[in-house]
């Protein structure tokens, strides 16, 4: 390739090229991302159809599939697309052809399906071997003037037929139904929207052209999803999306409360947002049951027929059901953010994220062409009709003379076309050609009143057309009218056309917290040594002998309520946050915390804390250092946990203690011990800390807090508790050695065994 210019140079007799890389990867992938962004990912704004669903639509208007017609077997569809349109695979055209059939995901469904066409619960369709087809009115209306030269044909892949370039569209489509796709390097999703409102919209734009965003959402207000739900979105955010094309809107499921009697109700969930599958949905609900992610709730059962019916039941009466929906919105697909990006090809050649307006006027200027199209075809049609009807007269005028030249001339044609009819009338070649082509016993019908009556009709009707064509305001009243016409059909009044998803304020209930949700009860938390966690029944003695698995054995036990959030403390320097209601009852073993939360298997715990509003701990290290920490910056939100102590080398979380009094007491693995004023450490949410006690060898045992006025207590070896009030022996500054713990003191040199 050293020799290779910039331009491709041909050798061996032209039938190899040669040219850089870089170009030769470069326009061919042009020329595929081309191919995508027009002929597979975008929809047209004019129609909102993609090729591949352009053509099921034509090939099934060819098959003779109307809506009053009989069904065909959706295998002989695809079968025909692929032949003759789209040379793709047939699975990828029925998936197509399937989903114009689904009520759940088209607002306005092109395709009428006979047989299993997949459900909201995610199950796809049958084979098309098992199911048929055919149009729906809508799509009818779609393709209505397709025969009369509304849009332009092109050759089919092979170039043995012709297919439509566009659809006329009698309705904005692509906004009616949605689209979505991803093409190269830009994507494209248009929520579906009421059709009675887009007209609405449409017909305020005709006579408003320079119409507001604003008065144009005043029309068209949202999305209006085929599987309803509640729109929470604000109305600013909806206008700012239509107005640059790109936004989000917040979707969420519709629910009431349902009465049972006795003070008891469950939740009834009717209406799911769109394109959430059912059966992932209770799923996802199931698992917020099993992992206790939202407390409030107790069961979930799924009682949907042709309906959605989905039941949930909280788990106490007490809990509000706002409350217990807002937990649920923010932790399953019961709410979604549908994304708005209307990137749609302009004229069926220019991609582009358009605004509300611009689409609409991309519609409207389709319209108005496919009418001035059709009408300049009537016209040509009413010509070649006066002119077959002036011969039909000069025939009847003159039948006898017709019949002789019919009967005697071995030429009757060139005889008729060079005879004068009187006047120095001539016949034409298609006036000729229509009378002789004429049956006998037509002849009959040839009256000259019945002749002209057509002759006037046609030639007023003429008259119409023209002045049509000629006046931009008729055009703009004809489309007017035509919307008005299609908005009888598939408008509010009309059976399905009536709004489906509603508008509502989100509220603040999402943010009420998960504590407020749960049944407050006295609980008592026991962590075995090996990790085994558990919760049992009201407040139980702590020294209570407890059962636990072979080689393991009591590690901790503390008193708690459903509504505590608990700190469990690794000796990672990690603090991981447990929620009472979450924990596994006290009947069995319990549970390995390290299911619930990710403690590594090298780290072991040291402490279980319950979490107090404004309360404080002591954090510190076996190296000696330490900090005073604020409860709400130890809680941790997720499954990680927060790293609070840094840790270097073997070091490892030594104290984690309820801070209670204006002193700290410290003791080193050297049996000596150091007391200190608690305000000389720092407040801090994260950190190695300051040195609480200087050790040559060793390190920190135990250390915790006191009221210097109380003396210092602890329990030696016989259990007695023991208190030394005089401590002014090992009274000093913060990182200092200590003396010798007092006589009495416990062996394993901890304040608390």
């Amino acid at each position: 390739m050293s020799d290779a210019t910039d331009d491709p140079q041909p050798h061996d007799e032209g039938l190899t090229l040669s040219e850089p890389l870089s170009r030769a990867i470069g326009e061919r992938y042009l020329t595929y991302a081309l191919s995508t962004i027009m002929h597979r990912a975008l929809p047209d704004a004019r129609d909102g159809l993609k090729p591949v669903h352009r053509r099921i639509l034509f090939a099934m208007r060819e098959l003779k599939l109307a809506p009053t017609g009989g069904f065909r077997k959706s295998a002989k569809i695809s079968g025909d697309v692929m032949g003759n349109y789209h040379p793709h695979g047939d699975a990828a055209i029925y998936d197509a052809m399937a989903r114009l059939a689904q009520p759940f995901a088209m607002r306005y469904p092109l395709v009428d399906g006979q047989g299993n066409y997949g459900n909201i619960d995610g199950d796809g369709p049958a084979a098309s071997r098992y199911t048929e087809a055919r149009l729906t009115r809508a799509a009818e209306m779609l393709m209505e003037g397709l025969a009369e030269n509304a849009v332009d044909f092109r050759p089919n892949y092979d170039g043995t037929l012709e297919e439509p370039v566009v659809l006329p569209a009698a309705f904005p489509n692509l906004l009616a139904n949605g689209a979505s796709g991803i093409a190269v390097g830009m994507a494209t999703n248009v929520p579906p929207h009421n059709l009675d409102e887009l007209i609405a919209g449409c017909q305020a734009m005709i006579d408003n052209p320079a119409i507001t965003d604003d008065e144009l959402v005043r029309h068209i207000p949202g999305p209006d999803f085929p599987t309803g739900g509640v729109l929470v979105e604000p109305p600013e955010n909806i206008l700012e999306a239509y107005r640059t094309g790109r936004g989000a809107f917040r979707l969420r499921a519709r629910w009431h409360q349902e009465d049972l009697g006795r003070g008891t109700w469950q939740i009834v969930v009717t209406e799911i947002p769109y394109q959430v599958q059912k059966s992932k949905l209770i799923e996802r609900l199931a698992e917020l049951i099993q992992t206790r992610k939202v407390p409030a709730l107790a069961d979930v059962r799924d009682e949907s027929a042709e309906d959605v019916r989905i039941i949930l039941e909280p788990r106490a009466r007490t809990v509000e059901p706002e409350m217990l929906m807002g937990m649920l919105f923010r932790n399953s697909d019961l709410e979604i953010r549908f994304s708005l990006n209307m990137n749609v090809l302009i004229d069926g050649r220019v991609p582009k994220v358009c605004a509300l307006s611009e689409v609409l006027r991309a519609f409207l200027d389709h319209r108005r062409e496919v009418l001035v199209r059709r009408a300049r075809h009537r016209v040509e049609k009413i010509d070649a009709r006066l002119e077959v009807l002036a011969g039909y007269i000069i025939a009847f005028l003159n039948l006898d003379r017709v019949i002789q030249i019919i009967r005697t001339e071995d030429d009757p044609k060139a005889v008729m076309l060079a005879e004068d009819w009187g006047g120095g009338v001539f016949l034409t070649e298609p006036q000729v050609e229509a009378i002789l082509n004429m049956r006998l016993r037509s002849l009959r019908k040839l009256e000259e009143m019945e002749l002209r009556r057509e002759h006037e009709t046609l030639t007023a009707e003429r008259a119409d057309l023209v002045a049509l064509l000629e006046d931009e305001g008729r055009q703009w009243a004809r489309i007017s009218a035509e919307l008005a016409e299609v908005r009888r059909l598939f408008g509010k009044e009309a059976p399905g056309g009536a709004r489906r998803t509603g508008f509502a304020e989100a509220g603040t209930v999402e943010e009420v917290p998960i504590e407020a949700m749960i049944e407050r009860e006295p609980i008592t938390v026991i962590c075995s040594r090996m990790g085994w966690v558990r919760a049992m029944k009201g407040h139980q003695p702590l020294d209570a002998e407890v059962k636990f698995k072979d080689g393991d054995g009591p590690g901790f036990a503390i008193h708690a309520e459903t509504t505590d959030r608990i700190l469990l403390i690794g000796s990672n320097g990690r603090v991981y946050t447990l929620l009472g209601a979450n924990l596994p009852g006290g009947r069995g073993m319990g549970e390995p915390v390290r299911l619930m939360v990710d403690l590594p298997n090298e780290a072991a715990i040291t402490g279980l804390v319950v979490v107090r509003p404004g309360q404080k701990f002591l954090m510190a290290s076996s190296e000696g250092d330490g900090f005073i920490a604020p409860a709400e910056d130890l809680v941790a939100q997720t499954k990680a946990g927060k790293q609070v102590l840094n840790l270097r080398g073997g070091a490892r979380t030594a104290v984690c203690r309820p801070v209670a009094g204006d002193h700290v007491a410290v003791v080193g693995e050297n049996r000596k011990m150091l007391v200190f004023a608690l305000e000389e450490l720092p407040e801090m949410a994260r950190g190695k800390g300051v040195r609480l006690q200087k050790y040559k060898d060793g390190g920190l045992s135990d250390a915790q807090t006191f009221t210097l006025a109380e003396g210092l207590s602890w329990k030696d070896p016989a259990g007695r508790t023991r208190t030394e009030r005089d401590l002014t022996e090992w009274l000093g500054k913060r990182a200092g050695t200590g003396r010798m713990a007092p006589r009495g003191f416990p062996r394993d040199n901890r304040f608390t065994s």
